[in-house]
């Protein structure tokens, strides 16, 4: 498998993403339980019709067959493929501004090339990424190869924690998946399109230091053409109670995903239960 992961890393992009179309089809047609998935939550969203959702698991597909090539090519390279960006002036600001010292808190949901966004910053400045190693061994070699002298990984657990806070603390860029289901007693439920969904407290807790907390996607462009990587400031500081900048976090995230609705992840299973916790209805 892992000679198949580099033969696709060295096809054009425009070919993987022909394929990856092919392939998120291919699974939407075959897969009840990713179909069911997919329709319900794009529902919310109000991303209906036929179309609209078999464009949603094309785009799906593309997403995967698209890694290898960010995993495994020069980090110059991947890079390259971000043929524009809108909203850097933002992260200048936060690198010269009077908030320099507190870091930048990146978040980026499963919309877009997600994977790419943390290479680019790195092609400039550190930056440290929360990950969760992948339950396939086999994986886990090819996902921690994109470890460079600018970009880090800190595995989603007590000792990444502090490492994301050690980063903050130097200054540094840290970043991670606001829309990432997280384990029994790291969230708390809070609506996401209008339904409750358990949600991560870690990026609230996070942006108690002071850093700059800024909305990043790449939007993948049509006919493999590359990139355009998309960086946007909160609407609002957030602000109360835990849950209630959890909640603020995740409006913010709607607003980022209707830009580009047919690339998000809507297959993903975002209003699981955790094993453990409690279910949203009977907190009430």
């Amino acid at each position: 498998m892992t000679r198949l992961i580099r033969f696709l890393s060295l096809l054009p992009l425009p070919l993987l993403h022909n394929l990856g179309a092919l392939l998120g089809w291919l699974a939407y047609v075959c897969s009840p339980t990713y179909r069911r998935h997919l329709n319900e939550n794009a529902a919310f969203a109000g991303v209906s019709g036929r179309g609209r959702r078999l464009a949603v698991a094309a785009e799906a597909g593309k997403g995967i067959l698209e890694l290898p090539k960010i995993w495994l090519r020069p980090l110059n390279e991947t890079v390259a493929r971000v043929v524009r960006v809108s909203g850097w002036e933002l992260v200048e600001k936060a690198w010269h501004g009077d908030n320099s010292k507190h870091g930048i808190l990146f978040l980026t949901p499963h919309l877009g090339c997600f994977e790419i966004t943390a290479q680019y910053y790195a092609s400039r400045r550190p930056i440290t990424v929360l990950y969760r190693p992948p339950k396939l061994a086999w994986v886990r070699p090819l996902v921690e190869g994109r470890r460079s002298a600018n970009l880090n990984l800190a595995a989603a657990d007590l000792g990444g924690v502090r490492t994301l806070m050690k980063a903050l603390k130097r200054g540094e860029a840290i970043g991670m998946l606001p829309d990432q289901v997280p384990g029994k007693g790291e969230g708390v439920w809070a609506p996401f399109f209008g339904h409750p969904a358990y949600s991560m407290s870690l990026a609230a807790r996070l942006a108690e230091s002071g850093a700059t907390v800024l909305l990043a996607y790449a939007e993948r462009l049509a006919y493999g053409a590359g990139y355009h990587l998309k960086l946007r400031p909160l609407t609002a500081p957030l602000s109360g109670t835990l849950d209630e900048r959890v909640g603020q976090i995740n409006r913010e995230l709607e607003k980022l995903i209707l830009e580009c609705p047919e690339q998000y992840l809507w297959g993903y299973n975002r209003y699981k239960v955790p094993a453990g916790a409690m279910p949203p209805d009977c907190l009430s």
